[in-house]
């Protein structure tokens, strides 16, 4: 069952601290299902940060985030010293996100073949290489189907297969209707088919522009 809601943030902001700088502030828009978003600016800008927040994963210290959908993340750094192998982590993931027995299973194999890992999955996580760990932060965020889809650096370590099994991944949310927010050191990442750019400047504030969305495949 699709979960599309439109994403809206409020005056968002985030401090480390009661007395900490605001790594962003005053962050409103009202996100359309559908819609591609590319996050840009200069490393410790708030990028990390600002998707955190959009994610779940941290509390906006001012204003909120609501209408958010089931949720995929991937972070900058995942956690690959992990007690499980790469499949028994998915299934746990799987769990988490409400999939149970044949479908879990369906689901996981299904991106552990397509991003090329299903060699590794009975490998535990501990002694993966950094790229193959990161197929399976991956393949974890994609097993809901998310309705919105945050991807911190998530092409990083990545193999050109691999990037590109991702890139048709993000396309394919949005093709369904859901909300991919990204980041990426490759600034001309999908950035032709991005419906919006977010700007952060570094002061903590956001400019949004229309993106250089062309049609097509």
């Amino acid at each position: 069952m699709r979960d599309n809601r439109r994403v809206r943030l409020d005056s968002v902001g985030k401090r480390y601290g009661p007395r900490g700088p605001w790594v962003v502030r005053g962050v409103s828009a009202d996100v359309s299902p559908g819609t591609l978003i590319q996050l840009e600016g200069r490393n410790g800008s708030g990028k990390s940060t600002l998707l955190r927040v959009a994610a779940g994963v941290s509390v906006p210290s001012k204003g909120k985030v609501t209408g958010r959908p089931r949720t995929g993340y991937v972070p900058e750094r995942f956690p690959g010293a992990l007690p499980f192998t790469g499949r028994e982590y998915l299934l746990h993931l799987a769990r988490v996100h409400g999939l149970r027995g044949r479908t879990a299973a369906r689901r996981a194999d299904e991106w552990l073949e397509r991003l090329d890992a299903a060699a590794y999955a009975g490998q535990p996580l501990r002694g993966l290489s950094k790229g193959t760990c990161q197929k399976i932060a991956i393949a974890q965020a994609l097993l809901p189907r998310p309705g919105l889809l945050v991807l911190d650096e998530a092409w990083t370590g990545l193999d050109e297969a691999a990037r590109s099994v991702l890139d048709a991944a993000a396309l394919e949310r949005v093709a369904d209707g859901g909300t991919v927010m990204f980041t990426d050191h490759a600034r001309e990442r999908l950035r032709d088919r991005a419906g919006q750019r977010w700007l952060l400047g570094g002061d903590g504030r956001v400019t949004m522009v229309p993106g250089e969305r062309r049609e097509g495949p």
